[in-house]
Order: structure tokens, then C-alpha cells, then sequence
């Protein structure tokens, strides 16, 4: 008899220790400081892993970075990562769990433009800032929304700068373009289109792709039949590094060029040797120039056994500005845990912050004021690929 009584008694106090680690855990404090979340929002499966991935580690190292700071102000930080799967439904679901857990104070995120238009509705609903570093389509800040703000150039500042180097350094006068239909693969190839036309290019063909489709031949044996100087694809490497490899087994040995969706290590890894003389345009130029960037790539590695990739910074410079705007809050909130809305108005003052890959400052709009593209090619089977100009926007 007594057996059985001290059975359930030992039950009901680990029961009850458990609860109380558990609320010391996902609750507003641990080990007497209070937490603050943050969280990211991008594809960590599928086939847009290694971005959202790079991007996700990034910001794990701005936290650990800054940890201590926030720290002696009483505060914990501590990152939230989310899965969307490149999915715009994902996206607005973890939204919502975003908005519901109140430790959240913003986001570092997306990845692609067509999840993070529909998720930073929820976030504007909710007052909770959202920091882009790849977001390129142009309605992500056009909308006006208060809490959206990216640290990279938009698509049409990406689509032209292509364009122009495609025309007047390529000397390309026959241009066959493929896109994604996704908001930012359409976005990105009919601004570089538009350009391409303007300087005097003639668009052999404009043809929609389908995500997560693997057999091109069909629309690259069309472009071969219009024998173009130059194929454009607007979309990411999933689909970019088979178009490649495709368009190379049909003899097209002419240069390929794409966006920033192909700066990857996987666009290499899918395309193998097919990738030489692929060149695309992205936001962030080589880090490795400067001895910030160099040590920001020794320490990505040491941390997380991995190279960076080329939004590895820009996950990092999203989460810095992120956690600068925050700083600002707490200081303007007399020391105390700011609201979400004050984090918002903070984080969309922030002016002249020096990130490892670029300076920020933030228009009315949400837009980084220095915001570059930098063109690349693939000279060999290997990333990274080979800087060959930085243009700044005019």
C-alpha cells in the first residue's frame, strides 16, 4: 500500500518539474534574463535548402556575436528557425505562429519573394519587423507596409544592371529568355527584358518554366532553334542548374546568365562542368575582398563546418540591422523589453550601418539606400564564382 502511494507521488513532483523547465524554457526568462526571440523564415528543404539554410546560419551568427551586449542588458537572444519550404501557404502559416508567440520580436527573412509577399501581410498585421536579405521583387516594398525592409537591391535595379552587361559587355544582340513564373523569376526576367530591349537586343522568345519540373529539353531545343547569342533565366538554381546542363547537351555552348537565385554551390554541384561560362548577377559581392569578410567566412565555418554561400552574409547583415533597430528600442524604452511596434519604427530608422557585405540605410519605403549588384561568372566546376564587376545603383 505504501508502494503504490509513493509511485504516484514521485510521478505527480516530476510532473511538476518538468512543467516548471519546460515554462523556463519557451517562457519570457531564463536564468534571470529575459528572452528575446528571432526568428527566420526560409526554405530549410527542398530544393532551396542551401540558401535558406545559409541564410538561417547567418543570422544563428549575428546572435551569437552580439549575444553578450544584449546580455548585460538583461536579455537573452535566442533564434527561431522556421521551415517555409518555399511555399507561400508554409509561409503565411508560420506567420501566424510567428505572430502568436509574443518573445518574437522580428524576422530575418525571406527567401523568396513570392512566400514573403503573402507572409509579411501577417507580419504587418502584428507589428512584427521583418529584415530581407533576397527579396528582390519590387512589391515587396511598393506595398508601403511599415514593418517589410530588405537590405538588397530590387529587381529592377538587378534585371537592368544584367542587361546591360549581357548587351554591352557580352556583345549579346539575340537573347532567348526562360522564367520560373514565380513573383520573383518573372519580376527579375522581364526587367531584364524590358532593358535588353532598350539597348537594342532582340528577344528571340519569352517562355514560362514550371517549378520542380527536370526535363527542359523541349523549351531549350526551341531556343536552339532561334540560335540566340545568349539564354536568360529568371528563377533559382533548382531548376537553373538542369536548364544548364540540358542546354549544354544540346550543343548551346553560348554564355547562360540567371539572377541571384544561381548564386549557389548547388547551381555547381547540379550542373557539374556544364557551368562554365554561366554568369549571374546577385546583391552581394566577394566578402573575402575585405579582412571583416574574411574573418566573418573563417568564423561561418569554424562555427557551422560549412563555406559560406552567397547569402550567408546577407543573413547575417539582416539579423545585425534586426538586432541594431532592437538595441535602439530597448535604450528608447528606458532599458525595459520594447513592443513589437517600437522594434518596427526602430528598425526602419536605422541609417548608416556598416554590415559585413553592405551598408544600410533604409528609405521611407524600406529600401537599402546602398544597395549594389555585382555581375559573376563561373570560369570552372567550382564555387565561388569569379567577381567581375560591382555596379552601383544610378
Amino acid at each position: 500500500m505504501k508502494l503504490k502511494r509513493i509511485i504516484p507521488l514521485f510521478a505527480v513532483i516530476a510532473l511538476v518539474v518538468g512543467l516548471i523547465a519546460g515554462c523556463s524554457k519557451s517562457g519570457g526568462s531564463s536564468g534571470g534574463l529575459t528572452v528575446i526571440k528571432i526568428a527566420t523564415q526560409t526554405p530549410l528543404s527542398g530544393g532551396s535548402a542551401t540558401l535558406g539554410e545559409a541564410i538561417k546560419n547567418g543570422a544563428q551568427l549575428a546572435l551569437n556575436d552580439q549575444q553578450k551586449a544584449f546580455n548585460k542588458k538583461g536579455f537573452k537572444l535566442v533564434l527561431a528557425p522556421y521551415d517555409d519550404m518555399a511555399d507561400p501557404k508554409k509561409g503565411v502559416s508560420n506567420a501566424q505562429a510567428i505572430a502568436a508567440d509574443k518573445s518574437i520580436l522580428g524576422v530575418v527573412g525571406h527567401l523568396n519573394s513570392g512566400v514573403a509577399i503573402p507572409a509579411s501581410q501577417v507580419y504587418e498585421q502584428n507589428s512584427i519587423p521583418m529584415v530581407s536579405p533576397a527579396n528582390t521583387a519590387t512589391a515587396v516594398t511598393d506595398r508601403g507596409l511599415k514593418t517589410v525592409n530588405r537590405i538588397c537591391a530590387r529587381d529592377d535595379f538587378q534585371g537592368p544592371a544584367g542587361a546591360s552587361y549581357a548587351v554591352n559587355t557580352l556583345k549579346a544582340k539575340k537573347i532567348f529568355i526562360l522564367q520560373d513564373q514565380t513573383p520573383y523569376g518573372s519580376g527579375l526576367a522581364s526587367a531584364f527584358r524590358d532593358e535588353a530591349k532598350k539597348l537594342g537586343a532582340t528577344i528571340l522568345g519569352y517562355q514560362g518554366i514550371t517549378v520542380g519540373e527536370k526535363d527542359f529539353s523541349g523549351v531549350i531545343s526551341q531556343a536552339a532553334a532561334t540560335k540566340p547569342d545568349l539564354i536568360y533565366y529568371g528563377g533559382v538554381y533548382a531548376e537553373g542548374g538542369l536548364i544548364i546542363k540540358q542546354a549544354r547537351q544540346q550543343g548551346l555552348n553560348i554564355p547562360i546568365m540567371g539572377g541571384d537565385g544561381m548564386d549557389s554551390s548547388t547551381t555547381v554541384q547540379i550542373a557539374g562542368s556544364a557551368v562554365k561560362n554561366v554568369y549571374f548577377s546577385t546583391v552581394v559581392g566577394d566578402i573575402t575582398k575585405t579582412a571583416t569578410g574574411r574573418k566573418f567566412a573563417d568564423s561561418y565555418k569554424a562555427t557551422f563546418h560549412k563555406n559560406v554561400e552567397g547569402y550567408s552574409a546577407y543573413g547575417y547583415d539582416s539579423a545585425g540591422v534586426l538586432l541594431k533597430g532592437l538595441m535602439t528600442a530597448i535604450d528608447k524604452n528606458g532599458g525595459k523589453l520594447p513592443t513589437r511596434q517600437q522594434v518596427t519604427t526602430a528598425v526602419r530608422g536605422v541609417q548608416n550601418y556598416d554590415g559585413i557585405a553592405t551598408k544600410v540605410s533604409f528609405d521611407s519605403k524600406g529600401d537599402n539606400k546602398f544597395a549594389k549588384i555585382y555581375i559573376f561568372k563561373f570560369d570552372k566546376a567550382a564555387y565561388p564564382a569569379t567577381e567581375q564587376t560591382e555596379i552601383t545603383k544610378q
